[in-house]
């Protein structure tokens, strides 16, 4: 939901660094490789208990992974290649988050298995619904909008750091979001293919 609708407020930004990115000579995958290296990295801190840091890193690596796809429009280099980078990268990210929290606080596995197998539902609707439907955006396939996209992600793995006392239930309503989505993509769906 933020990064349709709210894409609009933060995209002069992200193009000025995309620019800034261009104008070095770097190119679009590198930035995704590197957003996805701070993710991972990020990770690694939230385990260690740097958490301040953590998120820091993260969020940084969320606004890279915003910036590659400017870049790519901007250089007009769209590619295959570069959306499986990307989509990979996400998903990776959020994996590796997922399994520092598992090692830090395993009682809430099971909860946190709940949210994995969330995430693999949702993409699941999102990359076939993309991948059967004509593409009339700016990205490299067909974006289903819905309620829980990737910032609303990032609020959620924060408030999952931040207040890990809470830690089950806000895994829990994260999940439930990212459900609702699923369903709500695939009752577009349906109206797009019937």
């Amino acid at each position: 939901m933020l990064d349709t609708h709210g894409r609009k407020f933060v995209q002069p930004l992200i193009t000025k660094t995309a620019i800034f990115f261009n104008n070095f000579g770097y190119s679009p995958n590198i930035i995704t490789k590197t957003a996805f290296i701070l993710g991972l990295i990020s990770s690694i801190f939230l385990y260690f208990d740097y958490t301040i840091l953590s998120l820091i890193i993260l969020w940084t690596s969320g606004y890279l992974d915003a910036v590659d796809g400017t870049m790519a429009r901007l250089q007009n280099k769209k590619s295959p290649w570069g959306t499986v980078l990307d989509v990979t990268f996400d998903r990776l990210v959020e994996i590796s988050i997922i399994i520092s929290l598992a090692l830090k606080f395993p009682q809430s596995n099971f909860y946190l298995i709940l949210l994995i197998a969330s995430i693999v539902f949702s993409i699941t609707v999102f990359l076939t619904v993309g991948a059967l439907s004509i593409n009339t955006g700016v990205k490299s396939f067909y974006y289903q909008a819905g309620f829980a996209e990737r910032t609303e992600g990032f609020i959620f793995f924060t408030l999952m750091i931040l207040f890990n006392k809470y830690l089950i239930f806000i895994t829990l309503v994260f999940s439930a979001a990212i459900v609702f989505t699923a369903f709500q993509r695939l009752r577009e769906a349906k109206k797009i293919f019937t």
